[in-house]
C-alpha cells in the first residue's frame, strides 16, 4: 500500500480549521474600526468577543488532530514489532512499508482510544492486540478511526449478561466480547484469555478480537445486518446476500466448516466468516472460493497474498 501520508491527511484538518480564527479576528478588526469611527463601544465589545470565540472554536476543532499529529511523532517501540510480529501473522507477512503503516495506525489508535481493565491489569501486549483486531479489517482504509467506539473493556474472563465474571460451581461466563449498547454504547468488551487466544496460533479460524471489530464496522451504517454499507459496494450487496444464505444451509447441513455459530444471524456469519477470512486466508480460499472473493471486495485485501483489492 502506498501513498499513505497520515500528517498530510490530518495536517489538512487543522489548516481548513485556521479560517475560524481568521475570521473571528476579521470580525474583530471591522467592528473595531467600526467602533472607532462611531465611537460606538458596544462594537468593540462584540469584537473581542469575536475574536475570542474564534480561538477557542480553532483549537477546540483542531485538539483531536493536533493529538494525532502528536502521536505520529511518537518512535513506535521495538519490543512492540516484536510483539506483532510473533503474535499476528497478518502483520508478521506485511512488506516493510505496510508496516510502517500498521504501526502509524497502532499509535493512532491507542492516542484516541481508552483502553480499560476491569479487575485485570492492561499489559502493553493486550493494547496491541487490541489495536490489531481494529487495523486488520480495515488495512485497506488506513484512514478510517472507529467514530463509533471511545473505549475497549477488557475483563478478566469471559463474563454474562451482567458482565459478571465470577459465577458458582455449576456456572460459566459465555460471553467471550460483545459490542456494547445502552450505558455501554461506543464501548466494544473482550475476555483478556479470549483475546491472547486468538492471536496464539491455537485456533486457525476464530479470533474474537476481530469477530467484534467487524461487528462495530457493520454497525457503523447503523443497523448491525451483516451488510458493512460503509465498505460493501451495490455490486457486491447481493452476491453477498445470495452466498451467505447458501453457507448458512450448508452449515446447517454439516457441509461447511464455518463456525455454526453463524447461523444465529446474518451479522453473525459476517463476523464468523470474516475470522476465518483473516485467520486462515489460505484455507479459506481454497474452501470457499466465493465467499473469499466477496470479502476480498468487502474489505479491499486479498490477506492470502497480502495485496490490495480494487473493487472497480
Amino acid at each position: 500500500m502506498e501513498n499513505v501520508d497520515f500528517e498530510s491527511y490530518y495536517g489538512r484538518f487543522v489548516k481548513k480549521n485556521q479560517v475560524l480564527l481568521w475570521f473571528g479576528t476579521g470580525l474583530s478588526v471591522l467592528l473595531g474600526a467600526t467602533a472607532i469611527v462611531t465611537d460606538t463601544w458596544i462594537l468593540a465589545v462584540i469584537g473581542v468577543f469575536a475574536f475570542l470565540t474564534g480561538i477557542l472554536l480553532q483549537q477546540s476543532y483542531n485538539a483531536p488532530y493536533k493529538e494525532k499529529l502528536n502521536a505520529l511523532q511518537r518512535v513506535f517501540p521495538t519490543q512492540w514489532k516484536e510483539y506483532l510480529t510473533s503474535h499476528s501473522t497478518f502483520y508478521a507477512e506485511l512488506t516493510e512499508i505496510d508496516k510502517a503503516i500498521f504501526d502509524k495506525r497502532v499509535l493512532l489508535f491507542l492516542s484516541s482510544k481508552r483502553i480499560i481493565g476491569i479487575e485485570t491489569e492492561v499489559e502493553e501486549g493486550i493494547q496491541l492486540l487490541v489495536a490489531a483486531s481494529a487495523i486488520i479489517p480495515t488495512f485497506a482504509f488506513p484512514y478510517f478511526e472507529y467514530p463509533n467506539v471511545k473505549e475497549v473493556l477488557i475483563y478478566p474472563n469471559a463474563f454474562d449478561e451482567n458482565f459478571q465474571t465470577e459465577f458458582n460451581s455449576k456456572e460459566r461466563g459465555t460471553i467471550l466480547g460483545m459490542v456494547g449498547n445502552g450505558v455501554l454504547n461506543n464501548s466494544v468488551l473482550f475476555s483478556k484469555p479470549h483475546l491472547i487466544a486468538g492471536f496464539n496460533g491455537k485456533y486457525d479460524k476464530q479470533n474474537v478480537g476481530i469477530h467484534e471489530f467487524v461487528h462495530l464496522l457493520d454497525k457503523a451504517d447503523g443497523a448491525i445486518d451483516g451488510v458493512p454499507q460503509i465498505f460493501l459496494s451495490n455490486t457486491y450487496t447481493l452476491p453477498w446476500m445470495k452466498a451467505l444464505k447458501e453457507e448458512m444451509q450448508r452449515i446447517k447441513q454439516g457441509s461447511s466448516d464455518i463456525n455454526a455459530y453463524g447461523l444465529t444471524n446474518n451479522a453473525e456469519f459476517l463476523s464468523v466468516a470474516s475470522e476465518y477470512f483473516f485467520d486462515n486466508p489460505v484455507k479459506f480460499h481454497k474452501r470457499h472460493p466465493e465467499l473469499y472473493q466477496l470479502l476480498c471486495g468487502i474489505y479491499h485485501q486479498k490477506p492470502d497474498n497480502k495485496s490490495w483489492f480494487s473493487s472497480d
